[in-house]
């Protein structure tokens, strides 16, 4: 089965939890969520979200591993919706449109994924010691891009076109362009169709 025709994965489709470990795990998200959105990502520890969820250090690090995988989980619900979009949404996003406008689609909901959630995404991206990049939902990601490029334009090298699109959009990226050099996100949408125009035309 080529990466063209794979049934895209979905989030969410691990193995059924025991009671208490979901128990643990949904108070753990809940007090990772409030201590973000109270003291922003980079000034709360894991210590910390132990202590606000009431469960042991050992317990926290055994689940999550780092914060950076905490933060990718807390992300489920708005990566779950965006997954929802890509499948089964209107187009452009979802199916029904052309490759180039399904691309430019996916690029403008993923700027505002970005724009909503960039503390999250950034924290996660950096400070995976390059875990993101394997994790499931950059690879639903990058399977979704890489159909859509070779649906496009078969000849091109796909996956070195669909590593460069997906580039454009991390958190980094993201971060520099909106806060150091203050670019409206409108602009940047406008940046990344021109992209994918011509990325898919050359």
């Amino acid at each position: 089965m080529t990466p063209a025709t794979m049934e895209l994965p979905v989030i969410g489709t691990e193995p059924r939890e025991r009671a208490d470990a979901a128990r643990n795990r949904r108070r753990i998200l809940a007090a990772a969520q409030r201590l973000f959105a109270e003291k922003g990502v980079q000034c709360t520890s894991m210590d910390a979200i132990a202590a606000e969820a009431g469960v042991g250090k050992g317990t926290l690090f055994r689940r999550f591993g780092d914060r950076a995988t905490l933060a990718l989980a807390v992300l489920d619900e708005s990566e779950r919706e965006l997954q929802e979009a890509l499948l089964h949404g209107p187009p452009p996003v979802g199916p029904g449109a052309p490759p180039c406008m399904r691309l430019v689609g996916f690029g403008a909901a993923m700027l505002d994924r970005l724009e909503a959630h960039l503390d999250l995404l950034l924290d996660a991206e950096l400070h995976s010691a390059g875990g993101f990049l394997r994790s499931e939902p950059y690879m639903v990601h990058w399977l979704h891009v890489r159909m859509l490029v070779e649906q496009a334009r078969p000849n091109c090298d796909v996956d070195y076109t669909t590593d460069v699109l997906l580039g454009a959009l991390s958190a980094q990226v993201f971060a520099h362009q909106r806060r150091v050099r203050h670019m409206p996100l409108e602009r940047l949408k406008d940046g990344y169709a021109d992209l994918v125009g011509k990325m898919m035309t050359a």
